[in-house]
């Protein structure tokens, strides 16, 4: 059984009204969530950011005694802000024009990644991803995405796709 929502308009809310809208519509869940607010949003880029627990799970085996946050991970974090909440943003988007869409309605799908890793990340660092639309067509995103430090340097770019299926 379906949940209803009301409709919901992305115009005249906070970023904060929307990041924790686009946070609900999120799929990852805990422990595999890596974005824990959003602090800009338009039509053309997001910004997201996520603090990285000192205790998560894969700094266990990656690597005992001197962890960093494995590269999928980083791939994923990027993922979630470029593609998924901002792709969920668009259909939000498209909903203003057309009630009938509903942005619960869609899964967003990673489809394919082309990715750089610059510097580690470690545990406890809070890391921004900025990202911008390459293309956005019958649901269908690609966008350019960076993963900075909180020293503001450059750890991980990528190109990254995804496709809203229905659920």
């Amino acid at each position: 059984m379906s949940e209803t929502r009301a409709p919901f308009s992305s115009r005249a809310k906070s970023v904060e009204e929307l990041s924790n809208a686009l946070l609900d519509l999120l799929p990852q869940k805990d422990p595999f969530r890596y974005l824990d607010r959003i602090v800009e949003l338009d039509d053309e880029h997001i910004v997201g950011q996520y603090t990285f627990k000192m205790d998560e799970w894969f700094y266990r085996g990656h690597f005992p005694g001197r962890p960093m946050t494995p590269g999928v991970i980083l791939i994923e974090t990027m993922a979630q802000t470029a593609v998924v909440a901002f792709g969920i943003y668009l259909v939000m988007r498209e909903q203003e024009t057309n009630p009938a869409t509903d942005p619960s309605a869609y899964l967003s799908v990673f489809t394919d990644v082309t990715a750089e890793f610059l510097k580690e990340v470690k545990p406890g660092e809070t890391v921004t991803v900025k990202a911008e639309k390459l293309f956005w067509r019958r649901r269908k995103l690609k966008a350019k995405a960076s993963l900075y430090l909180a020293s503001g340097e450059l750890a991980a770019s990528a190109e990254l796709s995804g496709i809203g299926v229905l659920r």
